[in-house]
């Protein structure tokens, strides 16, 4: 008999909060229950969406009685503490990215997470991108031989809103976060980080202190080398690549474009349509995947979710990249 659809908590009803209640939504295997937002509105629009019952109390949420599984998708800050609340009271959680922007939260909040027996789960949506996914299971099969170099192009159509950026805790720990789970994907021994950083076109990160342009390089204890390319700006739209090279060969990723059709001319040939434009369409898929693997890990089966040490290791990573660029120099890293 199949076991019924787990019952959904969904906290935060911004953008992401909309993706994530729109999978919970098409996924047979759950159901969403109720939704929390301070801004009860949202929550409320939400729930006539898709379902629920919509409150500004997280509390409310918690003590239902009828949530099976917690989905956090509210800002940053609330993470370490609706993580702890979930944890005490023994609900599997997924957290949006990162965890906090303040290391020594994460670390104070990991033994109670590690000794608690709760499944929680880190939002990295892009290790269930399939394309993504392919490359690294070929990868570990050996077709390339030993991963020698990982190359990581992410660049964002647009810059964010100001406002933004001052609360993102810069494009280390807000955007390239993404890419550092993605090296350790491959590449999980990451032992050195160097970062540089400029300030090249965006008002917002200028007037924050941040920057628009990276380039980071990893060191894995094997000496494999990980570069990640980051820009704030993409005139030809969202562009999402990975090279894996060995000494047998090297597997691709390309850009997801808009249409299979081109055109062919006089003046022009293979013209066609731009990439798709932002990460709602490109990863489409990858959210509806990392959701159905949570599912199985809140189930006590087997999963591939990405772990709270996952996403410590991704902030310690960026701490050490925004440490690099910053006083210029090579940081050593320990994720142990």
């Amino acid at each position: 008999m199949p076991a019924h659809p787990l019952r959904f908590g969904l906290i935060g009803t911004g953008r992401i909060g909309q993706v994530h209640a729109a999978s919970i939504a098409a996924d047979p295997g759950a159901e969403l229950a109720w939704i929390a937002d301070v801004f009860v509105e949202g929550a409320r629009t939400t729930a006539a969406r898709y379902g629920g019952k919509a409150t500004d109390d997280v509390n409310e949420l918690l003590v239902s009685g009828a949530v099976d599984a917690l989905l956090v998708a509210s800002p940053t800050p609330t993470h370490t503490d609706l993580i702890s609340r979930a944890v005490e009271a023994g609900i599997p959680v997924l957290c949006e990215k990162p965890i906090d922007l303040d290391i020594d939260r994460v670390e104070e909040l990991r033994p109670r997470v590690n000794a608690s027996g709760v499944a929680v789960a880190i939002g990295f949506n892009r290790r269930f991108d399939p394309a993504f996914a392919s490359v690294r299971a070929r990868v570990e099969a050996g077709e390339i031989g030993a991963l020698e170099q990982l190359a990581i192009i992410s660049r964002d159509p647009s810059a964010p809103p100001a406002d933004y950026v001052g609360v993102s805790g810069g494009i280390f720990r807000d955007m390239t976060i993404h890419d550092f789970d993605m090296a350790r994907f491959f590449l999980p021994d990451i032992v050195e980080v160097t970062a540089v950083g400029s300030t090249l076109f965006d008002a917002g990160a200028r007037t924050h202190g941040d920057f628009d342009t990276a380039t980071t390089v990893l060191r894995s204890s094997t000496g494999a080398t990980v570069s990640i390319t980051n820009s704030r700006h993409s005139a030809v739209g969202y562009d999402q690549r990975l090279e894996a090279f060995g000494a047998r060969g090297m597997l691709q990723v390309a850009n997801a474009g808009t249409s299979l059709v081109s055109f062919s001319g006089a003046s022009i040939v293979e013209a066609r349509p731009p990439y798709q434009d932002f990460f709602l369409e490109r990863y489409a898929e990858a959210y509806a995947a990392e959701l159905r693997e949570f599912i199985k890990l809140a189930r006590g089966e087997a999963s591939t979710s990405p772990s709270f040490d996952d996403g410590r290791a991704a902030l310690i990573l960026a701490d050490a990249a925004q440490r690099s660029a910053t006083e210029h120099i090579v940081v050593a890293v320990d994720l142990a």
